[in-house]
């Protein structure tokens, strides 16, 4: 079966193909020959993971899902959330985002955060979304050269290594994107 991830990012599809049985053949927007970035419009994280799934769907009639995934900080209202890519503005800078987080956390004594990962599939006349969360905390500084985006700031509860710190296979295993993909494996193998 032949599915599209909606992503134009590598490590994310890197990520999510590792996590695929082999009778599910992945396809990126790139493999597709769609080059336009898809407008991340929607005021909710499941909201754009939707916009994304359907953009493609109606213009490629193609199987899809897409995702979106948010940082939400308990002490600053639940920032970055659906704004986490763009935190720092339109440049999605991982290193100025994790810089301004930061910075917004001095002083701040409660570091709990959750990254949460909303799933859109688009099947013909099916849509149905998946959740994954993980609960954790914004470290002091960032540790790690692995991952992306706010992992080297970002240690899951329970564990003494940020996400930058722990192997692919380790990440899937207890992080919201990897919960949020074995839903949607979970459904496309029944």
């Amino acid at each position: 079966m032949k599915l599209v991830f909606a992503t134009h990012n590598k490590n994310k599809f890197e990520e999510v193909k590792a996590m695929l049985p082999d009778y599910l053949e992945l396809l990126s927007l790139d493999d597709i020959g769609c080059s336009e970035d898809i407008a991340e419009t929607a005021e909710t994280i499941e909201g754009n993971a939707i916009l994304k799934a359907d953009y493609i769907r109606k213009k490629y009639k193609l199987n899809c899902f897409a995702d979106d995934t948010g940082l939400e900080v308990k002490s600053l209202n639940n920032e970055p959330g659906v704004f986490s890519a763009r935190y720092a503005g339109d440049s999605n800078n991982a290193n100025a985002n994790m810089e301004k987080l930061l910075k917004n956390l001095e002083g701040k004594q409660d570091r709990s955060a959750r990254f949460k990962t909303a799933i859109a599939l688009n099947m013909e006349r099916e849509e149905i979304m998946f959740l994954g969360i993980c609960e954790g905390e914004i470290t002091e500084k960032p540790r790690g050269n692995s991952g992306f985006g706010y992992d080297p700031i970002f240690q899951p509860n329970g564990f003494n290594k940020t996400f930058a710190e722990m192997t692919l296979e380790e990440k899937s295993k207890i992080g919201h994107r990897g919960k949020a993909m074995r839903q949607l494996i979970d459904y496309l193998s029944k």
